[in-house]
């Protein structure tokens, strides 16, 4: 009988300790599973970056082939791909469904057009110096160079999101919760890196 009374206060002792250690655990469990969180929501705060900068560039495009349709009478053929690939680029990023690879197809295709238009629309000297044009060409520049700072943020944020959910323990902790990887916004080629050149 005497020995009962020690013993109770180690035993409640040990129960503490183990509530203790439980709690730093699940705290530790928190934290993990918070910065997932954190990081999954930087890369998709990215990605709305890129897409307004996307549809930027999408508005600007019909009145950049309406302001060439008086001067490129005779290019209606490119004008028209201009304007089908910027058609179908819109309806990609639209869709909430497509992903990175997806829009970057889109984009990439887009560019292309672009590109040919602006090779094309150099045998136009006086669309070079219409004003309308050269303010057109101004703003678009900025929306490239904007979507290419855009793209390296949101590259950058899947990047440290991706990681984290490969390294331990963020591997284990990320199956409690919807932490699918995510697609990097990438350029097909290298052709496909440079900014379409909109320098007249």
């Amino acid at each position: 009988m005497g020995t009962l009374p020690r013993m109770m206060p180690l035993a409640l002792g040990g129960g503490w300790i183990a509530l203790i250690i439980v709690g730093i655990l699940a705290v530790w469990f928190i934290a993990l599973y918070n910065g997932l969180v954190r990081l999954k929501n930087i890369a998709k705060e990215a990605w709305a970056q890129i897409d307004v900068q996307l549809k930027r560039r999408h508005d600007l495009i019909p009145n950049l082939v309406e302001t060439a349709k008086g001067y490129m009478k005779h290019e209606k053929e490119t004008l028209e791909r201009v304007i089908q690939a910027r058609n179908a680029a819109v309806a990609v990023t639209a869709d909430p469904s497509k992903g990175p690879a997806a829009v970057g197809a889109a984009e990439n295709m887009l560019t292309g057009a672009l590109r040919q238009f602006f090779a094309l629309s150099e045998s136009y000297p006086d669309l070079k110096a219409n004003q309308n044009m050269l303010s057109l060409q101004e703003e678009l520049t900025s929306t490239e160079n904007r979507i290419a700072f855009s793209r390296q943020h949101y590259n950058d944020s899947v990047r440290r999101y991706n990681t984290a959910l490969e390294q331990v323990p963020t591997n284990v902790v990320k199956s409690f919760g919807d932490f699918p990887p995510m697609e990097f916004f990438e350029i097909e080629n290298a052709a496909e890196r440079e900014v379409p050149k909109v320098s007249f």
